[in-house]
């Protein structure tokens, strides 16, 4: 039977789980309901996204393998009672239950067997929205989806929108503007903010030095504010020290440095 699958990417583990609670009080099936959480921020805030399509529902159930942690995180019924431990390559331990992490985990494992990007894209969303899912698991997120009938689609995509969803388009916006460009399962676990993006700089292509308005100034007047652009302002001929402004104006030209 054809389904709808719904995703949606949660700040905080307290949304995500309101928002399972409401689904299965709704009446939508455990079964049908998945929730993995990075287990680095399964009360704070992390990235979120949201986006609905369509696949032919041939995959079957599961929890998740390893200790039943569904009582420490809150979750003393249904769903998420199941939550066990995880670990995703390119994420690290997560806790996880529902449908998809069959997608995920081998029998007996207790370690993903495949990517997060191919279960989700194997599932239905999108390859656009499934890079921004993946990734906001990684930086702390809470992804939630959910198979349900077309004609309970409306009331599904409701339920979760009263838990603070994060548009998926403008999350991935904002990964990009601070250099990121898509998923990538071999980057390990996130260290900085999931929200913003600013993480402790690592010079990797989602996470260069600096912040999106320090890199944008050094593009601007050949500085290395930043950090993320140790060629400028080198004191060669061709990149002399200090700024284009600076040496405009004939002050005595010094090496830009990264900040404290």
């Amino acid at each position: 039977m054809a389904t709808r699958t719904i995703a949606r990417l949660f700040d905080s583990y307290n949304d995500a789980a309101a928002a399972v609670a409401e689904l299965e009080a709704a009446g939508f099936m455990r079964d049908d309901i998945s929730l993995i959480a990075n287990r680095g921020n399964t009360a704070g805030t992390t990235g979120t996204t949201g986006t609905t399509t369509t696949t032919d529902d041939e995959t079957g159930t599961g929890a998740g393998t390893g200790a039943t942690v569904g009582a420490v995180l809150g979750g003393g019924a249904g769903l998420l009672a199941g939550l066990g431990a995880l670990a995703i390559p390119g994420i690290g331990p997560v806790v996880a239950a529902g449908w998809l992490v069959a997608t995920l985990a081998g029998a007996g494992v207790g370690a993903a067997s495949g990517g997060l990007m191919g279960s989700l894209v194997g599932s239905g969303v999108s390859e656009e929205h499934a890079h921004v899912y993946a990734e906001g698991v990684r930086r702390g997120g809470n992804l939630l989806t959910l198979r349900t009938e077309e004609s309970r689609v409306s009331q599904a995509e409701g339920i979760m929108a009263r838990h603070n969803p994060v548009d998926a388009t403008q999350r991935g916006t904002d990964y990009r503007a601070a250099g990121w460009n898509k998923y990538d399962e071999n980057a390990g676990p996130w260290s900085g903010d999931s929200v913003t993006g600013v993480g402790q700089p690592d010079g990797t292509p989602g996470n260069p030095p600096g912040t999106a308005a320090s890199r944008a100034v050094d593009r601007t007047v050949g500085t290395n504010i930043s950090g993320a652009y140790p060629g400028q302002s080198d004191g060669t001929p061709a990149n002399p020290p200090g700024t284009a402004a600076g040496r405009a104006m004939g002050t005595t030209p010094t090496r830009d440095r990264d900040p404290v």
